[in-house]
């Protein structure tokens, strides 16, 4: 089959996108231009987000740019538990999805790292499925990239992080409540003010100096120190004598 025409469904672990991105990166993931990367120009039948809402609702703005990117959302409520830890776990969700999209494409795509979807693909692969998966290297399970056919590893991909060290233009600004650092390697100015050219700081830089040294001890109390000496003939003399006296 010409991979072009392979029909391809999208399967997204949001949450452990999101930590990884910001966790590896101190960024976040450009999902709707992963979606676009992985599927190589074959059509997406399905692209589906697994997404948790908390009682506040704060993430509705998110949920509401997946939407616009054409990603389909799959949402359940975070479970809060008497020991205050929150959970919402979506991996029999993706698992029983990916079972059901088998017979209707031709490969399907999982944004994750977790280990615990090896069992997952092994059944995909038994039933003809070519199963691919996108994530980060360094937080992706070794096994999982052993057994499925292709890994696209994002860390290679700065394009598609918003934020973080690659692609951030001004030192010491904050995106999701993380700052991030120009590395030196980029040759980014990160002392100089943009509105000095480099040439210009060079030349300006010796004038603090300058001015230290022209400024002279206190010589005019200390003039008079003989009185009977004769007065000099001109200022010239003068600044002579004292600084040879002094």
């Amino acid at each position: 089959m010409n991979k072009t025409s392979q029909r391809v469904a999208v399967l997204i672990d949001t949450q452990n996108m999101y930590h990884s991105a910001k966790h590896i990166h101190g960024a976040r993931l450009a999902f709707g231009k992963v979606v676009e990367t992985v599927a190589e120009g074959r059509p997406v039948v399905r692209a589906i987000a697994y997404v948790a809402k908390s009682k506040t609702g704060e993430e509705q703005g998110f949920f509401d740019a997946m939407k616009e990117m054409g990603i389909e959302l799959k949402i359940k409520d975070i479970q809060e538990f008497s020991s205050g830890e929150k959970k919402a776990d979506w991996d029999v969700g993706i698992a029983i999805d990916a079972v059901k999209l088998a017979d209707k494409v031709d490969v399907i795509v999982l944004l994750t790292g977790d280990g615990d979807f090896v069992p997952l693909v092994e059944y995909l692969h038994g039933h003809g499925v070519i199963v691919e998966v996108a994530a980060f290297e360094e937080s992706t399970n070794a096994k999982l990239r052993e057994v499925v056919d292709v890994f696209f590893n994002i860390s290679e991909h700065h394009d598609l992080l918003i934020g973080g060290r690659y692609n951030r233009h001004t030192p010491g600004m904050r995106e999701g409540g993380s700052t991030f650092n120009i590395p030196p390697e980029l040759g980014i100015p990160t002392k100089l003010p943009k509105h000095i050219p480099q040439q210009q700081a060079q030349k300006s830089t010796p004038q603090p100096v300058q001015q230290k040294q022209a400024v002279p001890a206190p010589i005019a109390p200390t003039a008079p120190l003989n009185n009977k000496r004769k007065p000099p003939r001109s200022g010239t003399d003068e600044i002579k004598r004292v600084k040879v006296t002094y």
